[in-house]
């Protein structure tokens, strides 16, 4: 059976909870043997927990270790629970020493010193290295199972090298190039390698090489091999000398993982970390309902603007109704801002210290913004109610616009600088900024102009 489309991974699924609430074992091992590893991934995130452990015991073990391989983290971690002693060693054995960091990270603290007595002493204290390293940096997400070479070494040396580790090796394509005291000189392609005379030296084509440091944040480096296009990249200590590679698979991982993160974050709620399907109604609630507390109190300040305008809206009825569009320009602006500039702090486009030439340059696309939207509003206003109301309303818009461009563009390089997380920190106060400050000066406004 082939999954082409979703429907047919539905029946599929049905199938298999079918079975399961029969306890027929042969028909689901029957449903199960013509799936791909792929396809088997992706129903392994629509079943819960017992199910999965269930099922992961009727795949051969080969099957089994490509399936858990391709599962995200938390799903790994859900699923040793639900296994024997014996079997989460084998499969932990199994993993490549950065799968298991990212499986470190997941499983509950009480669980990580059980998979890591599961190991060979070699293996644990690989293991126990990279988890020196603080969370976060890119020392935990390296592989030291590469293939390394000697500036003076021949092309032929080193190609003997490669095939003597070829089944050990995470990666072969690019080469580290070291000097005896082990520190990074170059690097070489395992294409150039190929092409090359088996007598020339590596010294002779080798090429410059891109590094980072093991204490270095994995997004910065994930980042860095994206941007220069590497296939891998060397990381050394502080002295410069080779302790891993960091693969381009790893760093495509880390930049998807940091833009889902950061898309949850500024709708709101926090990430999930495994797929939908499979994460519990609990801790979906849980992932949101902080954002909304926060909002929800910020919200009162709102009132409290409006409370504090009343007469002004008893006076003039008809501001009532221009309120949410006002709220609402201004938050979608400021938002849009903020956006625009986590995206480019985290691309390294702008610095903290860039914040006045951002300021100036959001300053300005606000008041532009808002010369075009006051423009329609004091046009629809004034024809609908009156030239005046049309005024406040033009002037409100300007104003708004330019004051939430400037704030949401400031906001990201803010909290860049005080080391908070710019997509948590930036929608939620623009939120509130917008809802309280906008009031004010629209009712300002609104008191000016019509003499109120």
């Amino acid at each position: 059976m082939t999954i082409n489309q979703n429907h047919d991974l539905t029946a599929v699924i049905d199938t298999i909870t079918q079975d399961l609430s029969d306890k027929d074992l042969v028909s689901l091992t029957q449903t199960l043997t013509p799936l791909s590893v792929p396809e088997l991934v992706r129903t392994f995130e629509r079943l819960g927990l017992r199910q999965r452990a269930v099922i992961f015991r009727l795949l051969s073990k080969q099957r089994a270790l490509e399936v858990f391989e391709e599962l995200p983290p938390a799903l790994q971690g859900d699923l040793l629970d639900g296994l024997q002693d014996a079997e989460v060693a084998r499969l932990f054995a199994e993993l490549d020493p950065d799968d298991r960091m990212w499986l470190l990270d997941e499983v509950p603290s009480a669980l990580a010193p059980r998979l890591l007595r599961g190991l060979p002493e070699a293996e644990r204290q690989l293991a126990a290295e990279m988890l020196g390293y603080p969370q976060g940096c890119v020392g935990r997400r390296m592989t030291p199972e590469y293939v390394s070479t000697r500036f003076n070494f021949t092309v032929g040396q080193t190609l003997a090298r490669v095939r003597e580790r070829l089944d050990e090796a995470e990666t072969v394509y690019t080469l580290p190039v070291l000097d005896g005291s082990r520190q990074v000189v170059g690097v070489v392609s395992l294409r150039d390698l190929l092409g090359a005379d088996e007598s020339a030296a590596i010294e002779a084509i080798m090429q410059p090489a891109h590094t980072a440091e093991a204490t270095d944040e994995a997004e910065f480096a994930a980042r860095r091999c994206a941007d220069l296009g590497l296939l891998a990249l060397p990381i050394v200590d502080s002295e410069s000398r080779l302790v891993g590679m960091f693969t381009i698979d790893d760093a495509v991982r880390i930049l998807e993982h940091e833009e889902s993160e950061d898309a949850a974050r500024q709708g709101g709620v926090e990430p999930l970390r495994r797929p939908y399907l499979s994460t519990p109604v609990l801790t979906l609630v849980r992932s949101r309902v902080v954002w909304l507390l926060v909002l929800a109190v910020g919200a009162t300040l709102t009132v409290r603007v409006l409370s504090a305008f009343e007469a002004t809206l008893e006076q003039v009825t008809v501001l009532a109704l221009f309120v949410p569009l006002l709220i609402g320009t201004g938050g979608n602006t400021g938002n849009q801002a903020a956006t625009t500039v986590t995206r480019a702090l985290a691309l390294g486009d702008v610095k903290p210290r860039d914040i006045l030439k951002v300021l100036s340059r959001e300053l300005r696309t606000g008041c532009a913004l808002g010369l075009l939207l006051g423009a329609l509003g004091f046009a629809v206003a004034g024809l609908v109610y009156s030239p005046l109301i049309g005024l406040v309303i033009g002037l409100t818009l300007l104003a708004v616009c330019a004051a939430a461009a400037t704030v949401g563009g400031a906001m990201p390089l803010v909290a860049r600088a005080i080391r908070v997380d710019p997509a948590v920190f930036s929608n939620p106060f623009i939120t509130t900024f917008v809802d309280a400050t906008g009031l004010v000066i629209y009712f300002l406004i609104a008191r000016a102009v019509l003499q109120l």
